[in-house]
């Protein structure tokens, strides 16, 4: 892409030199198409976006085009458990049972709420060998992990619950709410905070989706021996998935709310700032402060069974620790997605940050983008 590369969008002052980071991404070929947007006090500080929305670089990355950001979409998943919490639909310390009748077998009549948010419930992944189809089937998904043994202790340890987080939260909210999850959050938290975010969409939206360009696998400097009955080789490869997946219909219409979340640096900086701000913005109020406080109340801290990596989560996020040290702030909480989306929300500074972009980079250090912007967040406070 070289040097010609144009920024569009607002920025204020402050946060130039986080802009100037942005802009060195695209010189480095580090990315094709992103968007990058902060906010303090629920107000835009910086909303960006720059090159093309395809591989073959032929469309511009606009204003409104949007992007599948995996993972990112547990931050929207956890937040639509946590607004029937602070209704007092929700108890945090009942057994999922209560509210899911059928999930009390293999042993799981007592495993509570707080388990499925905080990834220690002990299913991140499918016992059954499934495909990629599979994962558009709710009822056939649900049904697999109602009838599922944990894998460990409920409570004990944490393991991510990669895709198996949006299936274990959604049957949860649509038990409740008698609304699938997607439908749950576009009626209560994206439609109110006017924020562009789907989980599950129509075709009308396809001529706006920025083309996932997938990664280059890291090479490991020696031979790996890979267990394949480990925990993250079972949770990883069943099934196993390609951001071309992301291209079709079949894969944007699903609601598969721990992965296939399609929006904007913008739309994610949104709700974001909703969490950011205590749980109210320009008069919407998703929940209270004091549910937001009991989320980001420590659950675990350990090496994540999954990812191998240590990781403080609180309910349905990564927390701020010396492995992740993303604000000067204790009350900051992230994460992000496969190929490098993140979102950052600091409670005590009242900021929120995110970036979505469409050329997908696996490392085993952390995202060289999202880590070089943090860097330069740093800097503003």
């Amino acid at each position: 892409m070289g040097n010609k590369i144009e920024i569009n969008g607002y920025c204020e002052e402050r946060f130039e030199p986080v802009k100037e980071v942005f802009a060195d991404n695209f010189k480095s070929d580090l990315d094709v198409g992103a968007s990058l947007a902060a906010t303090i006090d629920g107000k835009i500080v910086m909303d960006i976006w720059a090159g093309y929305s395809d591989e073959a670089q032929t469309r511009l990355w606009e204003q409104n085009t949007i992007v599948n950001v995996y993972s990112t979409t547990k931050v929207m998943t956890a937040l639509c458990v946590l607004m029937l919490v602070d209704r007092g639909r929700i108890d945090l310390d009942a057994p999922v049972a209560k509210y899911w009748p059928e999930f009390a077998q293999a042993g799981k009549e007592k495993l509570s709420v707080r388990y499925l948010l905080s990834h220690t419930a002990g299913l991140p992944g499918f016992d059954q060998p499934i495909q990629t189809e599979t994962l558009y089937d709710w009822d056939r998904c649900a049904s697999l992990l109602a009838a599922q043994k944990p894998w460990w202790e409920p409570g004990t340890k944490s393991g991510y619950h990669s895709i198996t987080f949006g299936y274990l939260l959604g049957e949860l909210v649509r038990r409740v709410t008698g609304k699938s999850l997607g439908t749950f959050f576009r009626e209560e938290v994206a439609i109110p905070l006017k924020a562009d975010f789907h989980i599950g969409f129509s075709e009308e939206h396809d001529s706006r989706v920025g083309e996932l360009i997938p990664p280059i696998l890291p090479t490991p400097a020696s031979p790996v021996n890979i267990d394949p009955n480990s925990i993250p080789v079972r949770v990883f490869s069943n099934p196993v998935l390609t951001a071309r997946e992301t291209l079709t219909r079949e894969w944007r219409a699903a609601e598969i709310p721990a992965s296939n979340g399609h929006g904007n640096a913008r739309s994610i900086v949104r709700v974001a700032s909703a969490l950011a701000c205590g749980g109210e913005l320009d008069g919407v109020k998703l929940l209270s402060l004091k549910t937001i406080e009991k989320a980001i109340e420590e659950q675990s801290y350990s090496t994540d069974l999954a990812l191998s990596l240590p990781i403080r989560f609180g309910l349905g996020f990564g927390l701020v620790s010396k492995e992740n040290p993303i604000s000067p702030n204790p009350r900051a909480f992230y994460w992000g997605g496969w190929g490098g989306s993140h979102v950052t929300m600091d409670l005590d500074a009242k900021l929120s940050w995110a970036f979505a972009m469409n050329k997908m980079i696996m490392s085993l250090t952390g995202d060289p983008r999202t880590l070089k912007i943090r860097e330069a967040m740093l800097k503003t406070y």
